[in-house]
């Protein structure tokens, strides 16, 4: 079992940044961390993931301004959001892909809003 907890998010200004830490604990091999997020009436969309090898991916729609990265020492995985627009307005969930059966666990997520 591997439980997730999430930090940061609220309310920022466009244009302005804001930095969302996920800690994972548990005795499970953490492969793969990340960030889905989720708007209002839309279904959940990854923004970013990580490998345990460090190898990331992104979104097109976050591509030159998010930046997830990972301490492997805290388990902690982190998504650094800069240049944030309106539409980047979601709930933001944490993932992890862990353990010999690759199981997926998600965080309880995080409320980002920004104002235009």
């Amino acid at each position: 079992q591997v439980q997730l907890v999430e930090s940061g998010g609220g309310l920022v200004e466009t244009g302005g940044s804001q930095r969302l830490s996920c800690a994972a604990s548990g005795s499970a091999f953490i492969d793969v961390m990340g960030w889905y997020r989720q708007a209002p009436g839309k279904q959940r969309e990854l923004v970013a993931s990580i490998t345990s090898g460090g190898t990331t991916n992104y979104a097109d729609f976050v591509k030159g301004r998010f930046t997830i990265s990972r301490e492997n020492a805290k388990s902690t995985v982190y998504l650094q959001m800069n240049s944030l627009k309106p539409e980047d307005t979601a709930v933001y969930y944490c993932y992890v892909v862990a353990g010999r059966t690759r199981t997926k666990y998600w965080g309880q997520g995080t409320q980002v809003t920004v104002s235009s």
